[in-house]
Formats: C-alpha cells, sequence, structure tokens
C-alpha cells in the first residue's frame, strides 16, 4: 500500500498514486481536528439533522427495505461542506489541498459539493455492503480526471466495513459486459473474479487520509462491530476540468482551494 508523509509529496508518491490509483496519508488531520469532526458527526446522527441518505435508500447487499426494521437507519449525512465549520476548514484546508494538487498535477483545485460531500455513517446491524464500482459511473465531468478524500473519524477494519480497492484499475477500460445494469463488477465472471482476487482492504486509523481516483475500483464491506464508522468524503476536480451544464454535477457550485 503506498504511503505518503503530509508533508513529503515526493516524486515516488505521485509515481504510485498514477500506478495505484489511490494513496494513504497517515495522520493527514490533527488528533483535535478528528475529534471535533466526530463529535459534530455524532450530535447530527442523535437527534438526526438532515439532509441524509438512508439504507434503504441504497438496496445494496445487507440493506434493509423501505418499511423493514433499520430502513430508516443513515448511510451518510449529506452537504457535509456546507453542514459545520469543521467540516469546511478540512476539506478545502491547506493539508488536503496539497495533496490534491500534486495528485491531480493542476495548482488550481477545486472541492465538488455535488458528489460525496458527505459523512458517511456505516452503522452496526443494518449497513450494507458496497459491489465493486468507480465513482466515475455517475459523475458527469469534461474528463474522469477526478481524486477523492476518505477521512478516517476512528479505526476502519474489515470487521466494521474498510474501503477495499483494486489496484491499477484506474487505468484500466473496462468492457461494458463485464458490468450489470447498475454499473457494478459482475463477480461471476472469470475476468472480474482475477480482478477481485487482486483487491486490498485500506486499513486506517483515526486522522488518516486515503485518497483515490474516481476510476479506481472499491467496494466496502458491512460493519460487524457494535460501533458506528464514521469517515468524511470528499471529491476534487481541476479547474478546467468543468461539470457538464444540465448534470447532477453541476447542480451546485464548486468550491476553490
Amino acid at each position: 500500500m503506498a504511503l505518503m508523509q503530509p508533508s513529503l509529496a515526493t516524486e515516488l508518491d505521485t509515481a504510485s498514486f498514477a500506478r495505484d490509483g489511490f494513496l494513504v496519508v497517515p495522520a493527514l488531520a490533527r488528533a483535535e481536528s478528528v475529534a471535533g469532526m466526530r463529535d459534530a458527526a455524532l450530535d447530527a446522527l442523535h437527534p438526526l439533522a438532515g439532509p441524509a441518505e438512508f439504507e434503504a435508500d441504497v438496496g445494496y447487499p445487507g440493506a434493509p427495505l423501505p418499511g423493514q426494521a433499520g430502513a430508516a437507519t443513515p448511510r451518510r449525512l449529506l452537504h457535509a461542506y456546507a453542514r459545520h465549520s469543521l467540516f469546511r476548514e478540512w476539506s478545502t484546508g491547506a493539508r488536503v489541498a496539497e495533496v490534491v494538487r500534486r495528485l491531480l498535477g493542476h495548482s488550481r483545485v477545486l472541492l465538488s459539493q455535488c458528489h460525496h460531500n458527505c459523512i458517511m455513517t456505516k452503522h452496526p446491524g443494518h449497513s450494507s455492503a458496497t459491489l465493486w464500482h468507480q465513482d466515475v459511473r455517475y459523475w458527469s465531468f469534461d474528463r474522469p480526471e477526478l481524486v477523492s478524500a476518505w477521512l478516517a473519524l476512528g479505526a476502519e477494519t474489515p470487521a466494521n466495513g474498510a474501503l477495499k480497492v483494486i489496484p491499477g484499475t484506474h487505468r484500466l477500460e473496462i468492457d461494458p459486459t463485464r458490468l450489470d445494469d447498475d454499473l457494478f463488477l459482475r463477480p461471476e465472471l472469470a475476468a472480474n473474479g482475477r480482478l477481485i482476487a487482486s483487491a486490498r482492504t485500506v486499513a486506517l486509523q483515526p486522522g488518516d487520509a486515503l485518497f483515490f481516483s474516481g476510476r479506481l475500483f472499491h467496494a466496502a464491506g458491512r460493519n460487524e462491530t457494535d460501533q458506528v464508522k464514521l469517515s468524511v468524503v470528499t471529491t476534487y476536480h481541476p479547474a478546467d476540468n468543468l461539470p457538464l451544464p444540465g448534470t447532477r454535477s453541476a447542480r451546485y457550485p464548486s468550491i476553490e482551494l
């Protein structure tokens, strides 16, 4: 797994991201910032302060159906940037900006308010699994040149549904027949099985940040622990990679870092 120190975005690290499609930056967020964001997220969950997406909305494996027990379990708290100053400071701050600019190779980088821009809230008991997918499947930009930052507000492990990635898949051109109707990898196909066999679980500690390409295939399991898992997830694009007018990607203005 590629690792990078917060102030040492070396050429080797950039090459590693280009090769693998992801990069982990240990302890990128300061402990006090992580604690503040975690408290803000928990406050927004109890009582629930919307807008939010619920497990029953997504219909992923293990998600309760509408009307069933757990259907109102939040999957993500939306509009993180506008929700609290702590999330704004993190998502547009100098530490994130330095990494994203180097990974995208652009001096002007913007935060998308339309994609991710949320606090992922994987609850015990009613959390669902996320199948293998690329985020660009539902993003509409001039180019698929986007990077997401996944900040752990607590430990992320296989037991609580840590993200899994398939290194190098951001460089592949996948035949559409290898995807199902929802653009997830079809695991029953041998070629897809070989890809999935090379997957890695990205274990994180509080304050660690995972940066990954919008074209990277990734997935996540269910939370089998008794504690909610909280992650701040934001997406960035170069200033010259614009959302297509009239699409979901252009619904809200992007924020320059």
